[in-house]
């Protein structure tokens, strides 16, 4: 059994990332889905597709969600899955982080987010910078 992972992300982000991840593993090794949040989008209807496509998901393990931005309408409906399911919820998802995540399609639910989390920490780098003028 593995962990599903649902992105709930404003516009086609969650799709693009989606699409670059599997291009990259060439298969994927979990379960893996994704909504997209449009400005005109009902809340309450999401929030019915979001609990729906996280019980699709779940084969018994719980579900990772990732969202874009925290406090924004995806992380608001992610957050409120949590009442009903196994849901851990990342905001702030990156390439790094969801590919950390799909390579560790066999941890549970808890160390699944941990590794993601320091995917999508790790992925972030500053280059070039210098402290000298």
């Amino acid at each position: 059994m593995t962990v599903g992972i649902l992105l709930i992300c404003h516009n086609d982000i969650g799709a693009q990332l989606i699409e670059t991840a599997t291009d990259m593993l060439e298969s994927l090794p979990t379960r893996l889905d994704h909504i997209d949040v449009h400005q005109d989008d009902d809340p309450i209807d999401l929030l019915n597709t979001a609990r729906r496509r996280v019980t699709e998901l779940d084969g018994g393990e719980g579900v990772l969600v990732m969202t874009d931005m925290y406090g924004s309408t995806p992380s608001n409906i992610a957050h409120r899955l949590r009442d009903r399911h196994a849901v851990q919820v990342l905001s702030g998802v990156n390439l790094p982080m969801l590919v950390r995540a799909l390579n560790y399609p066999r941890l549970p639910l808890a160390d699944m987010t941990a590794k993601a989390c320091s995917g999508g920490r790790d992925g972030i780098i500053q280059e070039g910078a210098s402290g000298t003028s």
